[in-house]
């Protein structure tokens, strides 16, 4: 498929809609659609709130001459490196839709959070990814390390409200 007048940028309101559809289509290729309760207005919200604590980059390109629509975009925010001494990037999700996929625009996505990395004087720029998914070999492609010496752990739910009690 050719993809035409490619753009990355800032995420508009008016992407809201897009990105939380695509959103739920990553969640369904990660095998995982019954996970993901994404609405737009909880979007909206955490994206164009006062303070934003999340930031977005969309691309956007037009699909064998239609009008330009939203086809992929990355969602992030700032993390902080103590060993390091400063911020960095924490990507969540990157996601280009199946009619765009092989064209550049997961690279472009990418291109675009490592330069503003650079600009600011963020030092990392981190994802996780699947051990199945087939965008590990782009990953090693471009420089990205596998990071297999750390476990990631999580709570949630009942666990996390009981580790909330107050201890005596």
């Amino acid at each position: 498929m050719t993809v035409t007048d490619i753009q990355i940028r800032p995420a508009r309101d008016s992407d809201v809609p897009a990105i939380v559809a695509m959103t739920h289509e990553l969640a369904a290729y990660e095998r995982a659609p019954e996970q993901c309760h994404l609405t737009t207005g909880q979007l909206r919200t955490a994206l164009f709130c006062d303070q934003p604590a999340v930031f977005a980059h969309v691309a956007t390109g037009r699909v064998g001459g239609a009008e330009p629509k939203p086809l992929g975009f990355a969602l992030w925010f700032l993390n902080f490196s103590t060993w390091e001494g400063a911020h960095g990037i924490y990507l969540e999700d990157l996601y280009v839709s199946p009619q765009a996929r092989g064209t550049g625009l997961g690279r472009r996505l990418l291109a675009t959070l490592a330069a503003i990395c650079v600009e600011r004087g963020y030092r990392r720029l981190d994802w996780w990814v699947l051990h199945w998914n087939p965008a590990r070999d782009f990953y090693a492609a471009i420089g990205a390390n596998a990071m297999d010496d750390w476990i990631p752990h999580r709570i949630e739910g009942g666990p996390l409200a009981r580790l909330a009690q107050p201890v005596d």
